[in-house]
């Protein structure tokens, strides 16, 4: 595997081939379920892979979106046609951020070649891309989920993290607007990289030395254990993508800001 992402001009000549499980994970953050997009058009031979039941678990005290159990994981990946042996790209219409959730959790059980195609959907357009309607049916794939490949942090690690990101906007981090959770404000600590300046003006990844550059200007620079959280554990994955293609490795704390508000005596910072 030669890095987290792949371009439409190599995708486009691994669905050639017929070599590659190619998911569909679009999804936006409160909007409507991304499937009736997939069924009006999608790059061929997609699956679509909805992240609220096949990449979550329910809400509850570990977020809004806790990692699903791996059994259940492991059965939706199946479903939609992931084996061991075969490449799996994902794909979304939401800048990578439901495609990195994919991406970050396959890697996680154990699967070894796994890319998110870089500018997603609204690239494979642009670049002139092939549609296909209706719904594709794949084969049955034979992905078993080993989790336990990428790190990740609970509640009670999480103040010990020497470097700890928070992925969301910086209204959201300072505290000053919360649409989403009850609370608002950040983990004491907590550093700020905002998902959107991982990207170009073209929806695209910036290059390696572009995001070693943008994380080592706040204080990320992978000489010290880093953790990423986000709302609720999705949007965190972009920042974990982005710092792949960095050269750095760093921890998913899965809870994020919606599961550390649900003990009322964790603390919060704000300003």
């Amino acid at each position: 595997m030669a890095g987290p992402l792949i371009s439409t001009v190599d995708l486009d000549d691994l669905l050639g081939a017929g070599g590659v499980t190619l998911l569909d994970v679009r999804y936006r953050m409160g909007g409507p379920p991304g499937r009736p997009d997939y069924v009006a058009g999608h790059i061929p031979t997609a699956t679509y892979v909805d992240l609220d039941t096949d990449l979550a678990a329910p809400p509850g005290p570990g977020g809004r979106h806790p990692l699903p159990e791996p059994r259940v994981f492991e059965l939706a990946m199946r479903a939609a046609g992931v084996s061991d042996d075969r490449p799996v790209v994902a794909y979304d219409d939401w800048q990578g951020h439901a495609a990195g959730r994919a991406w970050w959790l396959l890697r996680h059980h154990g699967h070894d070649d796994v890319r998110v195609l870089d500018g997603g959907w609204s690239a494979w357009l642009a670049d002139g891309g092939a549609i296909q309607a209706g719904v594709t049916l794949p084969r049955a794939g034979d992905f078993t989920a080993r989790p336990g490949r990428l790190p990740v942090v609970e509640a009670d690690e999480v103040l010990d993290v020497p470097v700890l990101v928070d992925a969301r906007a910086p209204e959201r981090y300072r505290g000053e607007s919360e649409p989403v959770d009850s609370v608002a404000g950040r983990i004491p600590g907590a550093i700020n990289v905002p998902t959107v300046t991982n990207l170009r003006v073209d929806g695209r990844f910036r290059s390696a030395e572009e995001l070693r550059a943008l994380y080592a200007a706040a204080g990320v620079t992978g000489e010290e254990d880093v953790a990423v959280y986000c709302g609720s554990g999705v949007t965190a994955t972009h920042d974990l993508l982005a710092l792949e293609v960095a050269g750095i490795r760093a921890a998913l704390y899965p809870g994020s800001w919606s599961g550390w508000i649900t003990d009322p005596e964790r603390p919060v910072e704000r300003g």
